[in-house]
């Protein structure tokens, strides 16, 4: 089952496109959460209220230390949500994937700028990577193509771990992952939005309206 997530803690945007978007949940990282000024004592709460009880929350550590990212994973797994613990795909953070998979705490591992690192993360045991496609692509390098050899070897060793793409500039990109297979995508707001926006079809639901309303006035369509 494919997964979509909102990338964001603005409360009223993502109530406002739950309505519209079949959401799985909210990603979330220390940025986007300092950007805010909301904590999760108050963004948890507020958010399964929004999206329902069964959805899925992405919570990044803000320790650096391999001690400190277990210590505090373990703090987040014990929250009453369904949270993934994100986890920078870096030294210290892939040693602390291998002792958190030890205690079956789903983990994200995220910040993933190349192939290799998304590999080591898989096997460390992470369920979910988070390739950042449009930053890598800033590097000069090909983040279509980092998702694409990440999701063939996913596929060629059938590893029980899910890509989470993240950071895109366009809809297209978008497209572009999909049709690699990928498991789950995290949108910002406003690419969120340049989803749903469409001037033709909005300009075909005018001329519907208009051509109705010239034979039928207020009437509607039972009423014809």
């Amino acid at each position: 089952m494919f997964e979509l997530y909102l990338d964001s803690a603005n409360l009223e945007e993502i109530r406002i496109l739950s309505d519209i978007l079949p959401l799985a949940g909210v990603t979330t990282n220390p940025s986007i959460m300092a950007a805010g000024g909301i904590g999760l004592t108050q963004l948890l709460p507020a958010l399964s209220e929004i999206l329902g009880a069964d959805s899925r929350f992405h919570v990044q550590v803000v320790s650096n230390s391999v001690d400190g990212i277990v210590a505090e994973a373990k703090q987040l797994h014990d929250l009453p949500f369904d949270i993934v613990v994100k986890i920078p795909a870096h030294a210290a953070g892939l040693s602390a994937i291998k002792q958190i998979k030890q205690h079956n705490i789903p983990v994200l591992a995220t910040a993933i700028y190349n192939v290799q690192q998304g590999m080591m993360a898989a096997w460390n045991g992470a369920d979910y990577l988070a390739p950042y496609l449009n930053r890598i692509d800033n590097l000069g390098f090909d983040g279509i193509g980092v998702v694409g050899d990440l999701q063939a070897f996913i596929d060629r060793y059938q590893l029980p771990t899910k890509l989470l793409v993240a950071s895109f500039k366009n809809v297209q990109q978008v497209l572009q992952v999909l049709k690699h297979g990928v498991a789950a995508v995290t949108l910002p707001l406003d690419i969120a939005r340049q989803m749903l926006n469409n001037p033709a079809t909005d300009a075909a639901v005018a001329k519907f309206s208009q051509d109705w309303q010239a034979v039928f006035a207020d009437k509607l369509s039972f009423d014809s």
